[in-house]
């Protein structure tokens, strides 16, 4: 059951992103191997490199939570915040399997399933870049008009790393 049949990787990202009405831009970039490296590349600083993380609660739905670079999930505020007991990151297939993406390349754009998002205030007023569906792409977003069209909660979820 995918959102965009027949729509992979980049595609799916560009098409709910223009169904959104939201303007991305994507781009090629080589691989890296630390986000240092990777905002180096780019030409950002880190905490511009937004992670898509996947969170998957214990009745098995997920709730997509996006974390800047140089922070990570700080689980008592992420479970206070979905008033729930339990959550963690699955592995790699589950991922693949709630999302239609590859870890290292997930966003919740064009995602299998349109599963709720929860964006650290951190991120707010920034240009920000992300996974884009595919390996070796980002893509480049107003934070504010990505968290507007996504209809996300903004809340602070992330404690640095």
């Amino acid at each position: 059951m995918t959102r965009f049949p027949g729509l992979v990787g980049v595609e799916r990202v560009q098409a709910d992103a223009s169904a959104r009405g939201l303007d991305i831009e994507v781009i090629e970039r080589p691989a890296a191997r630390s986000l240092e490296e990777a905002a180096e590349l780019l030409g950002i600083e880190p905490a511009d490199i937004v992670k898509s993380l996947v969170v998957k609660r214990s009745d098995d739905t997920y709730v997509f939570a996006l974390v800047p670079g140089g922070r990570k999930i700080s689980w008592p505020k992420l479970r206070a915040l979905l008033a729930v007991n339990k959550l963690q990151l699955p592995d790699a297939s589950l991922a693949l399997a709630a999302t239609g993406y590859e870890r290292g390349t997930i966003t919740p754009l064009g995602s299998s399933i349109d599963w709720p998002v929860v964006a650290d205030e951190t991120i707010v007023g920034r240009r920000v870049s992300m996974g884009a569906g595919e390996h070796g792409r980002s893509l480049f977003v107003d934070a504010d008009a990505l968290i507007a069209a996504l209809g996300a909660t903004v809340a602070d979820i992330s404690d640095p790393e």
